[in-house]
Parts: structure tokens; sequence; C-alpha cells
């Protein structure tokens, strides 16, 4: 059995040099029995259904001040960017499409679609329902304070938590659900994709994407308190978007890691993802020993790292996510100060 400095001197190692047994063995010792949980496959699908998108142009009636900052940020901008990009091109090229808003390759990333006339079209790049979910069935519950008069400011607790409820049933991913945000950002940072990687020669992931880091700088877009102040998270909510974030690319990068089927760029630098990300987590839970981040670490415990393991690959990476959501459900960053030395400072947030 190894020891956990024998994971992170893996987990450090040239991708050439990694197997997918290696990291297997190395594993084992983070966890100890690996708990059973109902198994939900379906659980990872997080894509914007584009018969129900509503654009951006809609929640700009009410949020002017968050479009107005998504618009600066690379998510807006990919749209007329990308396809001008050569390196885009060059993918595209490689992979024998036709270009960057024609190919379902690219679009389900890079772009928000909607069916316009019978046609699904690209209509702007990652963008508010890209993250928090198709509005159409939603954005009534959501802009509902509580009849005609009511607003923001005089709706009740209860019918706040009232439309909260309902809206995350209809389908909305509220910033409240910090999972289910999570989830949206590495289910694409992830690429979960071996051609893409291995024929079209695109990076097999955001490899240094970190959910606090990456989330507070330039995309941030929080004026929930209606002052006009796009505000930074409390201290509070860093320490569980730190945790959080990590069990989510433990999951991601395990699912990346399902859809390998050769030893190749794709496959090596996955799994070495996964196998860095545990080992952070590893070192979160010495500090705080949560019964949860020890659920998604015994899960991990029992991947096989390999090639042609979807089945059971996708079955740990369900696992690890049933123990993330019960972690994002439990707690609210209070007792978690202990992960305060790992968080990022704001000069390194993207």
């Amino acid at each position: 059995m190894k020891s956990i400095n024998q994971i992170r001197k893996l987990a450090s190692a040239p991708i050439a040099s990694v197997s997918f047994l290696d990291v297997r063995l190395a594993m084992i010792c983070v966890g100890f029995l690996t708990i059973g949980f109902s198994v939900n496959l379906s659980a990872q699908e997080v894509r914007c259904d584009p018969n129900k998108v509503m654009t951006a142009e809609n929640c700009a009636k009410c949020h002017t001040n968050e479009v107005a900052v998504w618009k600066q940020t690379p998510h807006s901008q990919t749209f007329e960017q990308l396809s001008r990009d050569p390196a885009a091109k060059a993918i595209c090229k490689n992979l024998g499409l036709r270009s960057v808003k024609r190919s379902d390759v690219c679009i389900k990333c890079h772009f928000t679609t909607k069916n316009v006339n019978g046609r699904i079209k690209a209509v702007s790049g990652v963008s508010c329902e890209s993250c928090h979910g198709a509005a159409q069935d939603w954005i009534g519950t959501h802009n509902d304070y509580g009849g005609p008069s009511a607003t923001k400011e005089t709706e009740t607790d209860a019918h706040a938590i009232e439309r909260y409820q309902t809206s995350a049933s209809l389908g909305m991913r509220n910033t409240r659900d910090l999972y289910a945000i999570a989830s949206s950002c590495f289910n694409c940072h992830t690429v979960p994709d071996e051609s893409l990687v291995n024929v079209g020669g695109h990076n097999a992931g955001s490899q240094d994407f970190e959910l606090v880091r990456w989330s507070q700088g330039k995309v941030r877009h929080n004026f929930l308190r209606g002052d006009g102040v796009n505000r930074g998270a409390s201290q509070e909510r860093l320490r569980l978007m730190l945790v959080v974030g990590l069990i989510a690319d433990l999951e991601y990068s395990t699912r990346a890691t399902a859809a390998a089927t050769s030893k190749s760029n794709y496959g090596v630098t996955v799994a070495q993802r996964a196998a860095k990300v545990a080992v952070r987590l590893f070192e979160v839970q010495q500090k705080i020993d949560d019964a949860n981040v020890q659920m998604a670490l015994d899960a991990f415990s029992g991947a096989e790292l390999r090639t042609n393991n979807q089945a059971s690959l996708e079955a740990i990476a369900a696992q690890i996510r049933n123990a993330g959501r019960m972690f994002a459900t439990e707690n609210d960053g209070s007792a978690l100060a202990a992960v305060d030395s790992l968080l990022p400072p704001p000069s390194e947030y993207k």
C-alpha cells in the first residue's frame, strides 16, 4: 500500500510516465471502505436545452449589472472571437468539422444555442442559461415575489423559500445550490471528449481550473443586494467553494477518465488530473475531518483509472457526486476555517 507522499510524487510526474494502473494503486491509500450509493448516471447531464433558452437579453431586463459584467468576459466574447481563432480553426480542420459555430463538438461548451424557427443556432457565448439552466420553465416563478405588486424587498421569507425550491424543481441552477453551479463549470472545463483532444488537438481540460480562483475574478457578478456593488464572496462562502470545487473536480475528472479508450494524451492527462485532485482533497480532509469528504475519497479509492472502464468509473463518479451534494447541503462554511490557509489570494483570481 502506497503512502500519500507517493501519490503526490505520482500526481506531479511527467504525463508520459504515468500509467493507469499506477494511478489506481497509488489511490488505494486515500480511502478505507467503499461506501455504497444509488447510482444516477444521468446526474452528470447539465446541458442547456435549446428549445427552452430565453437568451441573456431576457435576463438583462432584471439583471442589468450582471449582464454588463458578463459582456466583458471571455464567456461572452468567445461568440465573436472563437470562430476567428487560428487554433480553433485548426481543431475543426483536424476533426473534419465545417466551423466552430456549426459543430456540436464545439457548441456544447463554447456557446449557448437556441431553437430559432426550427433550427438549433448558436446565439451567444457561454451565457446566463449555460450556467443557470434554460429559463423557459422557471423564469416566471423566478420573477414572482408573491404577487403583481410584490417586490424582492417585500417578499416574505416563506415565499422566497417556496420560489427557490419551485424554480430549482423546474430546472434552475441557483447559486444557493453550489454543487450544481460547480457542475456547470467542471462539465466543460474537464473536456470529456477523447477525440477532441487526441485527434483535434484541443487541450485536455483547464488544468489550473479551481473554483474560487476562476469564479471570483472577472466573471464574478454578485449584485444580489441591489446596491450596484459587485461583491466578492464572504470568507465562509470561499471556504465552501474551495471544498465543493475539489469534490466536483474529482467527480468530473473521473467522468473524463471514464471516456478514455486508449492510453494516449487524453486518457493519461485526465487520469493524472484525477490523482492530483485526490491529493488536494486528501489534504483538505486532514484539516476538516468531514464524513462526506471521506465518502468521496472512499469512493475514489475503488477507482481503476484505466481505459475502457466507463461503467465502473461513471458509477464511482456518481458516488462522489452524492457525497459532494451532501457536503454542500450540510455546510455553510462557518466551520471550515481550517482551510483558510489553502484559499488562493485575490491576486491569483482569474
